[in-house]
């Protein structure tokens, strides 16, 4: 019988069950899963897990998830997931799932879009993009706070605001509504534009940035980072969508 050693027994590819500890809602459509791995795996801020349902019949539905959570928190992981109405692991987790229940999943993958505290970042995101960009700024936060970090973060309205607990208002975090913003708001509305890139004040020399959210917004994101001096290899990209990373 062959036996695994421990390192083999945590590969990302094994899937594993864990038991969910803690749900967050976030917003009227997000909620944050916290999840206790008996397997778990430090991984890099920007990565994410597959989960996996299992129904009666055999039939199965497989979704990525990014990682919210730092990797300092040891033990488990935090997946964000925005309720999608046609998608078939999302409504799962929004109507049925509860504290104490097990889910499987494996992980942690992606070895692109990580940032791994080798230089000052600008996080550009739309809607529930922000899920992997939380992960580096909670890990900034708790490791290097004198690294510079910027989120620039676009919403519809106020209720869609993921994290608004923990998202500053001293320059870490800079805020744009869509559709409509909050009354007495006095802060940037519209889409993400050259002026708020520019206010974020990340230089595009030394600096790297991620942007994360559906097809349009990372096209327009990019073209405006180009814009302000970024060179390509320097905005790294991840999209979701119908086809994308959730559902």
């Amino acid at each position: 019988m062959e036996r695994l050693t421990p390192v083999e027994m945590r590969a990302p590819g094994r899937w594993q069950i864990g038991t969910v500890t803690e749900i967050v809602t976030e917003t009227p459509r997000v909620k944050s899963f916290r999840i206790a791995l008996p397997m778990w795996m430090e991984h890099l801020p920007g990565q994410h897990y597959d989960v996996r349902l299992t129904a009666p019949d055999g039939y199965r539905a497989q979704r990525s998830y990014s990682i919210a959570s730092s990797p300092l928190d040891t033990g488990s992981i935090e997946l964000t997931i925005d309720r999608l109405d046609d998608g078939e692991v999302s409504p799962y987790f929004h109507d049925v799932v509860e504290v104490g229940d097990q889910v499987e999943l494996r992980g942690p993958f992606a070895a692109y879009f990580v940032w791994r505290g080798e230089s000052p970042a600008l996080l550009v995101g739309g809607g529930s993009g922000v899920v992997p960009l939380m992960a580096m700024l909670r890990h900034q936060r708790r490791t290097m706070p004198e690294l510079t970090l910027r989120l620039v973060y676009s919403v519809r309205h106020a209720d869609d605001v993921i994290y608004a607990r923990e998202l500053r208002g001293d320059g870490e975090t800079l805020l744009t509504y869509t559709r409509e913003a909050p009354p007495g708001w006095s802060g940037h509305t519209g889409r993400v534009d050259a002026a708020l890139i520019a206010q974020a004040g990340v230089d595009p020399v030394h600096g790297v940035a991620f942007v994360c959210g559906s097809n349009p917004f990372v096209e327009s994101a990019t073209g405006l980072l180009l814009d302000a001096g970024f060179a390509a290899a320097r905005i790294r990209t991840e999209r979701f969508g119908p086809s994308g990373a959730s559902g």
